[in-house]
């Protein structure tokens, strides 16, 4: 937003002009919302964020939309400043109106030796009337009454007080004056003054009833209405300093004010006593050198707040702050003090004048736990914005600044659209600390007055005022205890200014002696006071209890006290919560691991163990009909690697199914290391085992003719056993460099936070354990990629051999079809699982009952044939029998003599067609004799030549 920088009036608006700065948003024209209204007189309208075009061509701005009054020159608003727009298409309290009006000189609203009533309270403007009156043994020269004109006059002549009785009333000194240059914001972000104002009049009389106390002297309180304003108070400060009579001492209210005042008093040697200034700031010897203040620094309620965190469990805070000194360097300091405490500050918004955005952003990042700080005027706007976005209730705790009036949630304010009831159901709960301003014991301090007798006697002055209606009610005792220590303070500094031959009324601004001997005094400082007791620290700064209340029904219990000093926490028990008990930090995570479902795990484990049954049953039978010439040769021994293999394989059924429902997280690195060398190691060898059976049966039978003698009679059992040898070797050496250099370990996966229906407050992390290894996927590509190209060999070696048909390896067939049932499900499983691999169900599923079902396949193709001729033929009897006679050469013998018989068969073909090619070519020549008979005349010796060739011929 661009502020002063350039405002331009019209006669209708006013609007800022930001060269090179684009608007945040363009109107044109709107559905819904509210018509353009008039500026007051002498006036104008800023219009936030629209340029003059865009002004010029809209009629109606949106919902929500705020506007804000500007005044010419001296005038200044009396009304309401900013209207918004609303649903229903008005302006926020547009039946009061807004007025541009001039100032009347402040002079008048002060008066020596007397009071000045402003009615109605606030700036001086038309309207305005002032009642004069003078305090006891003084008597009004004047109209008692002046009325501020339109013009910006009053209208009549300031009054003074007279001394009635100079030399009774002040005997020694002919009433000599110690004036104090007062500012008390009557309005503004802080309007304490209305209550501390009284409080330190009050204060000022009894000091100058005691005889005890500056005997010589009386104080006398010269103020102003600073309004809370640093604009404002530059303005009064420069009356205060350069308007007769010469101030001993300054006395500002509001953190904002007081900063400003406490820097430029020390070119004065002014001491400044503030009675309403929390600002940490403030507490810099420094920058500010002659500051003290009876209102503790905001920073005291620090401790009380990690205190109070550190009790109710809570690790994770947010905050959102008014963008001001005095709360920034609270929260800078508060957040040191949460990171000493291990306590996190999450969330940290701040806001100028509208907190909608803060407020969203603080329910955006769930916030639960939230430390507000602001003025108590911004406080209605926080928590009119907390109502809309449902940032309160029994999921959340706000801890606010206690120093607001106990109704101050109850006042109608014209700057927000929030009902009463709205505003009493979002604060309910909320927890305040607030600096003990009040004694809570029944004592008598220095003015010889309790606490008690003090509040009764304020009550009197505010005359029947509603204390939770009335600005800086909390804070009175607080500037009354001011007056009473710089009283103590300047009556302390007598003798020593007298030994010294000078006196306090001798003081100027350019006398550092006085200001030095007031600052001792003041910085000595140790009285008990309406408040409690007084003493200031090393920084100026008042020493004081913390009081915890809660806002309980609508109305403030207290709860407890803090002593950051003696770290005590003095705890009533009697706090309140909407829900069971003080909420939580932060949404309740609950981690749950995703287990696999059992009742899968032990329906596949059932057929897993099935198939081990299975695989020792045809390892059994093919051991025990080893000799049997059927078995032999189908390789038996190659076999026998097929049907461990799978066996191993479905035995990885098992640990693939065990997760952190079976064993602890410890273990289940071992878990992961079954899960890879079992399915490695057992498919290496299952098949491993069948892949070299249809490697070597595709390297001898789908050969030439002419070698086909040479290796038929080499093929020998070892080949066979060193190649899958070596398929296992590589299997081997690749698994034991993945385990050392890049070992499995358990990792866990994290999906997105799931919310039971039974309580919105928690939320369900899911976790899901996984085996894994730094470069996983790297390690996965490498054994997938070798895996698949074996795959894919074996299927094309048995394609290429389905049609070959041999004694040696009488089973390729089958093995060939093992190999495509095999190969079909594994390719399809491996990616499957990968992208389910964040279901631990369907994950398990897919990969097990590929291993079941490979696994059964691959038994069941390669014995039950067997099985079943063994069975139905009988075979196995009479070949042992045969070998218990004959011994191992019989089968030798017959396939010696089944070689011989296909040899001579061989033979005896190439014999037959050696034949019937001669039989063709005699044909071909009696066919051309004949031909050369008729068409040639051939002597006779030609002729007998020709016919002893033929006869050769034939012979042959």
């Amino acid at each position: 937003e661009c502020f002063l920088s350039n405002i331009l009036f019209l006669p209708l608006v006013v609007f800022p002009l930001c060269p090179g700065r684009p608007s945040f948003f363009f109107l044109f024209s709107f559905s819904s919302g509210c018509a353009i209204i008039r500026p007051p007189r002498d006036g104008g309208i800023r219009y936030r964020g629209l340029t003059q075009e865009q002004i010029r061509s809209v009629q109606i701005l949106p919902v929500d939309y705020e506007i804000e009054y500007i005044c010419r020159g001296n005038r200044v608003i009396v009304g309401p400043k900013v209207r918004k727009c609303l649903p229903n298409g008005t302006w926020t309290d547009i039946a009061q109106h807004s007025r541009c009006l001039l100032l009347c000189p402040r002079v008048w609203t002060s008066l020596e030796n007397g009071r000045v009533t402003v009615k109605p309270p606030g700036p001086p403007v038309e309207g305005t009337v002032l009642h004069y009156s003078c305090h006891a043994g003084f008597i009004l020269e004047g109209r008692n009454i002046s009325h501020c004109t339109k013009l910006g006059k009053w209208d009549a002549p300031k009054p003074t007080c007279l001394c009635e009785y100079p030399s009774q009333y002040h005997p020694q000194t002919s009433g000599q004056f110690l004036y104090i240059g007062a500012l008390f914001p009557m309005s503004g972000g802080w309007p304490g003054g209305q209550a501390c104002m009284p409080s330190a009049q009050m204060a000022l009389d009894l000091v100058n009833n005691r005889s005890d106390i500056l005997p010589d002297y009386e104080l006398e309180l010269i103020h102003y209405d600073s309004m809370c304003d640093p604009g404002e108070a530059t303005k009064l400060l420069y009356d205060l300093l350069y308007t007769e009579p010469i101030k001993i001492v300054l006395m500002p209210g509001c953190s904002g004010v007081s900063t400003l005042v406490a820097e430029a008093a020390r070119m004065w040697n002014l001491i400044v006593l503030s009675y309403g200034s929390s600002s940490p700031a403030l507490s810099n010897r420094q920058r500010f050198p002659t500051f003290f203040r009876t209102h503790p620094s905001a920073t005291l309620h620090n401790p009380t707040r990690v205190q109070l965190f550190q009790k109710w469990k809570w690790t994770r805070i947010a905050t959102i702050q008014q963008t001001t000194e005095v709360f920034t360097s609270t929260l800078d300091d508060l957040e040191q003090r949460t990171k000493e405490a291990g306590i996190e500050i999450s969330v940290r918004q701040s806001f100028l004048t509208d907190p909608a955005v803060a407020v969203k952003n603080l329910k955006r990042q769930d916030a639960r736990i939230i430390v507000g700080l602001f003025y108590e005027t911004e406080a209605r706007k926080v928590f009119c914005e907390v109502f809309k976005e449902k940032l309160y209730g029994k999921k959340y705790v706000w801890f606010l600044i206690g120093w607001y009036a106990d109704n101050w949630f109850k006042i109608k304010d014209p700057a927000i659209n929030c009902t009463v009831e709205n505003m009493t159901e979002a604060v309910e709960g909320h927890v305040t600390t607030e600096i003990v301003m009040l004694n809570p014991e029944t004592v008598r301090g220095v003015s010889n007055m309790t606490s008690q007798e003090f509040i009764a006697a304020l009550m009197s002055r505010l005359g029947g005022m509603n204390p939770e209606e009335t600005g800086g009610f909390q804070e009175a005792p607080l500037a009354y205890d001011a007056v009473w220590a710089l009283a103590l303070a300047l009556n302390k500094t007598v003798a020593p200014l007298k030994a010294k031959g000078r006196r306090l009324e001798d003081f100027n601004y350019n006398n550092h002696d006085i200001t030095s001997e007031i600052y001792r005094a003041l910085n000595t400082s140790s009285f008990e006071g309406v408040s409690g007791q007084v003493v200031f620290d090393a920084q100026g700064s008042r020493m004081a209890m913390t009081l915890i209340e809660q806002l309980q029904g609508g109305s403030y219990k207290k709860i407890g006290y803090y002593d950051s000093s003696q770290k005590n926490l003095s705890w009533f028990g009697n706090d309140v919560w909407i829900g069971a008990g003080p909420p939580a930090d932060r949404t309740v995570v609950i981690e749950e691991y995703r287990f696999l479902s059992q009742k899968l795990f032990a329906a596949v484990s059932v057929f897993a163990g099935l198939g081990i049954l299975l695989g020792i049953v045809c390892l059994t039978f093919n051991i025990y009909n080893g000799n049997v010439r059927y078995i032999q040769n189908s390789q038996p021994y190659l076999n026998n690697m097929t049907a461990v293999g799978c066996m191993m394989a479905l035995a990885a059924v098992f640990p693939l199914g065990i997760d952190g429902h079976h064993v602890h997280r410890s273990q289940f690195p071992v878990v992961c290391q079954f899960r890879l060398w079992l399915l490695g190691l057992g498919f290496s060898l299952a098949y491993g085992s069948m892949f070299t059976k249809i490697w070597w049966v595709h390297t001898l039978f789908t050969k030439k003719d002419e070698k086909k003698e040479k290796k038929k009679q080499h093929l020998e059992p070892w080949k066979l056993y060193a190649t899958v040898g070596v398929l296992l070797a590589i299997d081997f050496l690749s698994l034991m460099i993945w385990q050392i250099v890049d070992p499995l370990h358990i990792t866990v996966e994290k999906f997105t936070k799931e919310a039971p229906k039974e309580d919105l407050d928690v939320l369900i992390q899911p976790l899901l354990e996984h085996c894994s290894s730094e470069k996983m996927n790297t390690w996965l590509g490498v054994v997938y990629g070798y895996k698949g190209l074996l795959l894919l060999l074996g299927i094309f070696l048995a394609y290429e051999t389905k049609s070959v048909s041999t004694e040696k390896i009488n089973d390729h067939r089958a093995v060939g079809m093992a190999i495509y049932n095999v190969a079909v499900l594994c390719l399809i499983t491996a990616p499957v699982t990968m992208i389910l691999s964040s279901q631990q169900d369907a994950s398990f599923a897919f990969a097990s009952l590929a291993i079941v079902f490979s696994a059964y396949i691959t038994l069941v193709v390669l014995f039950v044939p067997k099985m079943r001729r063994l069975i139905t033929r009988g075979e196995w009897q009479s070949e042992q029998q045969d070998t218990l006679k004959t011994g191992s050469s019989t089968n030798n013998n017959d396939e010696e003599k089944s070689r011989q018989l296909e040899r001579e068969n061989r033979e005896l073909q190439k014999i037959i067609q050696e034949v019937r090619n001669i039989t063709y070519v005699t044909l071909n020549t009696h066919r051309h004799i004949s031909v050369i008979t008729q068409h040639a005349h051939l002597n006779t010796r030609d002729f007998d030549v020709l016919r002893n060739s033929c006869e050769v011929c034939a012979l042959s």
